[in-house]
């Protein structure tokens, strides 16, 4: 059945194209498996919470715009009412009727791993010109003030960064609660409010159901923003400006998503196997809660592949979000996550913490991330815990403070076919990986991580099969191009950084049991062995002494991601010796297993890899090095989006 929503309804209609419904969440009350919400044009400020699941693949509840209609879903209101107080800055009052039981100007962002709230008091409300998010100010003499922001200190890095907005940050709001109004003080600078569009964080999601196992619902087409979104670390309810909230089978797709306090897209984990607990209680780590929670979520809570995960979320528009595009705890296990544009992720900085990222997933089990477009953010994916069955493959990254980080994860883990081109561009602080016909264009740092255990699994499954420290290596780096740059140390700029690790499991082993009797300790010191073979090397990077076979060349290649109207071109230069270079392909076969998992590089059905598709998506039919099928000498001008 298919049940219509238009600007021009009434919730009292019967849902048909000529007695359309008025909201969409009166339509999500009665929707039924195998029912069509279709939305006609407009824009609808409501919180959008299916009460009904779906019930199969085939018989789900879908959620879409009509079509070549624009449909717009806000969790904000407009604020019409500003008085002028002296010069720029103004007032309004705003009676918190309208808020309803949850007033964002009073919800401050809180929660474990998050950094900033030692200093400073961040709401999860916010205030829109025209659809550009101001900054929250710490006080009014801070609004009256209204400084533009030049530099800022970028909390992963450790780095004093150029502001990417400078003329944004001089527009500044502050906030007064008490029982009957909420007072919003603003600097409009150059901006009559009563000439432009001002809104204000009112509801906390826009499309999340509050009950958790609402499985097999679709959302389509729609445009979704502002909503006043709360802190969403692993050890918490992860809800998003839409979330799948704990289910099954959901379908995110040919969406636009913008504008979340924290997180757009939630593929997260529910409140009862733990929510904040480090915070409330503080008496133990973080980390312990965390590992709680995933043994709780398994004995408790249904955390297995037959009832949650599953879900895609695939070409969707995904911008200026607080915390992450993306974020995925437990729940995220077994999704394909493709064809995603993510850019201007965590900029603002109003907050900052550890949990912060384009896409930030813990527990990625058998997830598939498939050729997103991630740029302009803080971190472009971070995969923490558990990445294991994971492929990353024909993503291009650019322009981020750092591309690319996973972090305690035991493998099989598969890196393919990718673009990461800044100068801060994969951090691995985990082991069991293969990074195979990657382009890499700046630093990578690898670190051992001796004093936390995480869980592995028995493959394709939530089943934990034992748990262990990350001793860094047992990892594969073939085929693969590495671009210098003068402004990171050259240490790790290539494979040099792995000279002292054995090149076989033979040697590793006879180098633990060198010292006998042995046990925990003698494996902690000694290096996993690494598996380098057939890499270029460009402008500066660095090979290990022990590759036999590969291309070091000092050529500068010039390389860069450029937008030319609507489309993104790879940029570089090559010598006629990386194009006569003969990579051979890797399969399953080739790359074996991981040494501590005891497990296989293979896709999430259990077959073999053949890595032959290029980073758009063509053929291999030359073995080249890098993401790259066709690469000619001298210049190339590829289109990559």
């Amino acid at each position: 059945m298919q049940i219509h929503v238009a600007k021009t309804g009434n919730d009292h209609h019967d849902g048909t194209a000529e007695r359309p419904l008025l909201t969409i969440n009166h339509a999500a009350q009665i929707a039924q498996p195998g029912d069509t919400v279709i939305v006609h044009e407009g824009e609808y400020r409501e919180w959008v919470n299916p009460k009904n699941a779906g019930l199969s693949d085939r018989r789900r509840i879908v959620y879409q715009a009509a079509p070549r209609e624009k449909v717009v879903i806000k969790g904000s209101e407009v604020v019409t009412e500003w008085e002028e107080i002296a010069g720029s800055v103004y007032k309004a009052i705003v009676d918190n009727k309208v808020f309803g039981e949850f007033n964002p100007f009073d919800d401050e962002l809180n929660g474990d791993w998050l950094i900033s709230n030692l200093n400073r008091k961040t709401h999860t409300a916010d205030i829109y010109i025209d659809g550009v998010s101001m900054y929250e100010a710490q006080s009014l003499a801070e609004v009256d003030a209204g400084e533009e922001r030049n530099h800022v200190h970028d909390f992963m890095t450790d780095e004093e960064i150029a502001e990417p907005y400078p003329a944004r940050t001089k527009y500044k709001w502050f906030a007064e609660v008490t029982d009957d109004v909420t007072t919003i003080y603003a600097n409009f600078h150059d901006v009559k409010p009563s000439e432009h569009l001002i809104e204000m964080n009112v509801r906390p999601y826009v499309f999340y159901p509050s009950q958790i196992g609402r499985n097999y619902i679709t959302v389509r087409g729609f445009e979704m923003a502002q909503a006043a979104t709360p802190w969403t670390p692993p050890t918490a309810e992860q809800p998003g400006l839409i979330g799948a909230h704990w289910s099954k089978g959901w379908i995110i797709e040919n969406n636009r998503i913008h504008d979340a306090k924290t997180s757009g897209i939630s593929l997260g984990k529910e409140r009862a196997s733990g929510d904040n607990y480090y915070t409330h209680r503080r008496d133990k780590p973080g980390y312990q809660y965390q590992l709680e929670t995933v043994f709780e979520a398994i004995n408790n809570h249904g955390w297995r592949k037959e009832t949650i995960g599953s879900h895609i979320v695939r070409n969707n528009e995904i911008y200026d979000c607080g915390q992450n595009g993306i974020v995925g705890h437990l729940g995220c296990v077994f999704s394909t996550i493709a064809d995603n544009h993510i850019y201007n992720i965590g900029l603002k900085r109003e907050y900052h913490g550890w949990e912060v990222a384009g896409i930030k997933l813990h527990a990625a089990i058998d997830v598939q991330l498939t050729h997103n477009h991630i740029h302009n953010t803080v971190l472009g994916t971070w995969l923490d815990w558990q990445t294991q069955g994971t492929r990353i493959n024909r993503n291009v990254y650019h322009h981020n403070n750092r591309d690319f980080f996973v972090e305690v994860s035991h493998g099989p883990f598969m890196v393919d076919h990718n673009v990461f081109g800044s100068e801060n561009a994969v951090d691995e602080f985990a082991q069991g990986g293969a990074f195979v016909n990657n382009l890499i264009a700046g630093a990578m740092k690898r670190q051992k991580v001796l004093n936390r255990t995480t869980p592995y699994h028995t493959p394709h499954s939530t089943q934990i099969a034992g748990y262990a420290c990350v001793y860094g290596g047992d990892d594969r780096f073939y085929n693969n191009v590495f671009i210098g740059t003068p402004n990171k140390a050259w240490e790790v700029q290539g494979t040099a950084q792995f000279a002292e690790a054995p090149t076989t499991l033979e040697a590793y082993i006879d180098a633990v049991h060198m010292t006998r009797p042995t046990d925990i300790e003698q494996f902690e010191t000694v290096e996993q062995p690494m598996y380098v073979s057939h890499n270029v090397y460009l402008n500066g990077a660095r090979a290990t002494t022990a590759e036999k076979t590969n291309v070091i060349d000092e050529m500068n290649p010039h390389f860069d991601v450029v937008k030319q109207g609507e489309a993104y071109y790879l940029e570089l230069s090559v010598p006629e010796s990386v194009t006569n270079f003969v990579a051979p392909t890797q399969t399953s076969e080739t790359l074996g297993k991981v040494r501590l998992v005891d497990a296989e590089f293979e896709q999430p059905d259990g077959s073999d890899y053949v890595l032959n598709e290029d980073l758009v998506g063509d053929k291999i039919e030359r073995e080249l090095a890098g993401p790259v099928g066709n690469l000619v000498v001298g210049e190339n001008r590829i289109r990559i989006w």
